[in-house]
């Protein structure tokens, strides 16, 4: 889904692709013992709110609370430069990222204010290195309105402690300061696999029961988990995982978690998105436990897909889900704006909302309204095998439909958008559901609603049976795709956003009758490290390559399969692929064998030549 990139983080070409060669020769760095990853935030102070310490400063300004710039959050800050004459500030910690662990991701929020004017010549520049690499250069130019955060994959200095180093330069004239807050190191993932690559918790089963304000903007109340463990391995814990908390701060996290029952709450970790439960007896294979807890989510202002546009709330990823646990460990991977990073297992949901009769609240699943107190409604949305549920509440204005293959639609438009204009993304709706249905599989999950806003900065957003967009056919037709390629089919969004939004642009082009003809003769890539098998780490490296390559050159390449190896063997291809993995999880290797068992031509120089690798 996301389409249209969010942010373009400004980076140097030697950011997250340079960290594969690890430190250069000659490197101080020392070893850390090798261990079992425990997942953990391992920088010290990175809000700056316990003084100074481990922190070493060029002077006793660099960390500060003064006015002239604010924190992101808490009271202080890291604020260097700023002098508007010929002036260095260096802020650095060494930090151990341990031996154990396979991911690492280093995030910063960063606020660049300047009294420069030019927007062509970078005079004053801030330079953020790892060890001896250099991760990116900022500079005037970057100059922002507010915070934005940096994220990088420093995974290829597992092991090792190194100095993370911040140094700001200014020129003879003219003011810039750079202004750091909130810095984490999250670490996660074992780099020996478990005793099997058996994904679990299995068949998670949650129970939810929330009730809002007058406007829809705050809900409040109770969900409960039960899962089983499948794996040969016993679960000592699990993670959920607190996506929404990315749109606020750790000092003020849109979800909160409290009266953890059925286990132990630990430390948030991976910017406060993962809250560790320790079971109270580990768990065998074949076991089935259950945890509650109180849940409290205050919906942020914009038109996002977690967030408030006026008097309508969009409401997606709010609800704690399971992490999951796999052949690599814990998936503990960080938020992405740029895309998704929500890979999880198919489950049951059933959500209570409580709220006023006054705002129609769509959600994931097949819904049922009872009147509530005074004044109030009790929609009761139940939803089976799906990867996450998602809901809106406001006064939208609706109107529903029946595609001619039987699935029931409902478009939920804001204010703005024309009778006409709902009309069309009805129709559409219900054309593309049908159609994608015709070729993967029936459509499963009962009703299919729609919520229409031209507000929404990023094209579409998919849910399992409910979907954000804008007035845009295209863009509706592949957000309903996604109910087969990442909903049906799972995958894991973050390490292989291609299986997803690849698969998922190539049944939009089918379902409008478009063959991608010659489109690979437009492919012209970046670098030699550009593929459309990376992940999201690199993408959010690269982002203005993101939807070129995933979305553009992943579709492009299935139409190249699907004449190589014949219309009709490519159809069948993909409806039995969707058969094999329906609710479960696909993964490139898994197509690859799939897509070579088709055909008797060898498709091996095709992967390469189209670079799919895995």
């Amino acid at each position: 889904m996301r389409s249209t990139p969010h942010k373009a983080f400004v980076t140097s070409a030697l950011a997250v692709a340079a960290l594969a060669a690890a430190l250069l020769p000659g490197s101080t760095a020392s070893a850390a013992p090798a261990a079992a990853c425990t997942p953990a935030q391992v920088l010290s102070n990175g809000g700056f709110e316990s003084g100074t310490s481990p922190w070493t400063q060029s002077s006793t300004s660099v960390i500060t609370s003064r006015t002239g710039q604010s924190a992101h959050s808490g009271t202080s800050f890291a604020w260097l430069d700023g002098v508007g004459g010929t002036h260095t500030d260096t802020l650095s910690q060494s930090v151990t990222i341990p031996s154990g662990c396979s991911s690492a991701t280093l995030t910063f929020w960063l606020h660049v204010d300047t009294a420069e004017t030019t927007s062509s010549t970078a005079y004053d520049k801030l330079t953020a290195k790892i060890g001896s690499t250099t991760l990116a250069t900022y500079s005037n130019l970057n100059k922002a309105t507010g915070y934005v955060q940096k994220s990088f994959d420093v995974s290829a200095f597992a092991g090792q402690t190194v100095t993370l180093a911040f140094t700001g330069t200014e020129d003879s004239s003219l003011q810039t300061s750079f202004v750091l807050d909130d810095l984490a190191l999250d670490t996660s993932g074992d780099t020996a696999p478990p005793a099997d690559s058996t994904r679990t918790p299995a068949a998670p089963a949650y129970t939810v029961s929330l009730s809002s304000n007058t406007a829809g903007t705050v809900w409040t109340g109770h969900e409960s988990a039960t899962f089983t463990n499948a794996s040969a391995t016993p679960l000592t814990e699990v993670y959920l995982r607190l996506w929404d908390n990315y749109h606020g701060t750790c000092s003020a996290p849109p979800i909160t978690v409290g009266n953890v029952t059925g286990g132990t709450a630990g430390a948030l970790s991976v910017a406060c998105t993962a809250l560790q439960i320790a079971l109270p007896t580990p768990l065998a294979q074949g076991q089935s436990t259950t945890i509650g807890f109180d849940l409290g989510i205050t919906v942020p202002s914009g038109a996002d897909r977690f967030g408030h546009d006026g008097a309508f709330n969009m409401i997606g990823n709010a609800l704690p889900v399971l992490a999951v646990k796999d052949g690599s460990g814990w998936h503990l991977d960080p938020y992405t704006n740029n895309g998704e990073s929500f890979y999880s297992l198919a489950a049951d949901f059933k959500v209570t909302l409580d709220h006023p009769t006054s705002l129609l609240v769509p959600a994931t699943g097949t819904s049922t309204d009872t009147p509530g107190t005074s004044g109030r409604t009790v929609t009761t949305a139940t939803a089976s095998k799906v990867r996450d549920f998602a809901w809106a509440a406001g006064p939208f204005t609706k109107i529903s439909g029946t595609s001619p293959g039987g699935v029931p639609v409902n478009i939920y438009s804001v204010s703005g958008i024309s009778s006409s204009s709902a009309q069309s993304m009805l129709s559409t709706a219900k054309s593309a559901v049908d159609a994608h249905a015709g070729r993967f599989g029936a459509y499963p999950y009962g009703e299919l609603d729609a919520v229409i806003d031209n507000n929404f900065w990023f094209g579409g957003m998919e849910y399992p049976g409910f979907v954000l967009d804008l007035v845009s056919t295209t863009a509706l037709t592949h957000e309903i795709g996604h109910q087969w390629w990442y909903g049906i089919v799972g995958d894991d969004e973050y390490n292989s956003p291609w299986l997803d939004e690849a698969f998922t642009d190539y049944a939009t082009d089918l379902a409008q009758g478009l063959s991608g003809t010659n489109c690979w003769n437009s492919v012209s890539w970046a670098s030699s490290a550009e593929k459309i098998t990376n992940s999201m780490a690199y993408w959010d490296a690269h982002s203005s390559r993101y939807s070129t390559v995933v979305y553009g050159y992943g579709k492009c390449a299935l139409h190249d399969l699907r004449r190589l190896i014949g219309d009709s063997a490519m159809t069948t291809l993909l409806r039995t692929y969707a058969s094999a993995h329906w609710y479960g999880v696909s993964t490139t290797a898994e197509f690859k064998a799939a897509a070579q068992a088709a055909t008797g031509t060898d498709l091996t120089s095709f992967w390469t030549t189209h670079r799919i690798d895995g």
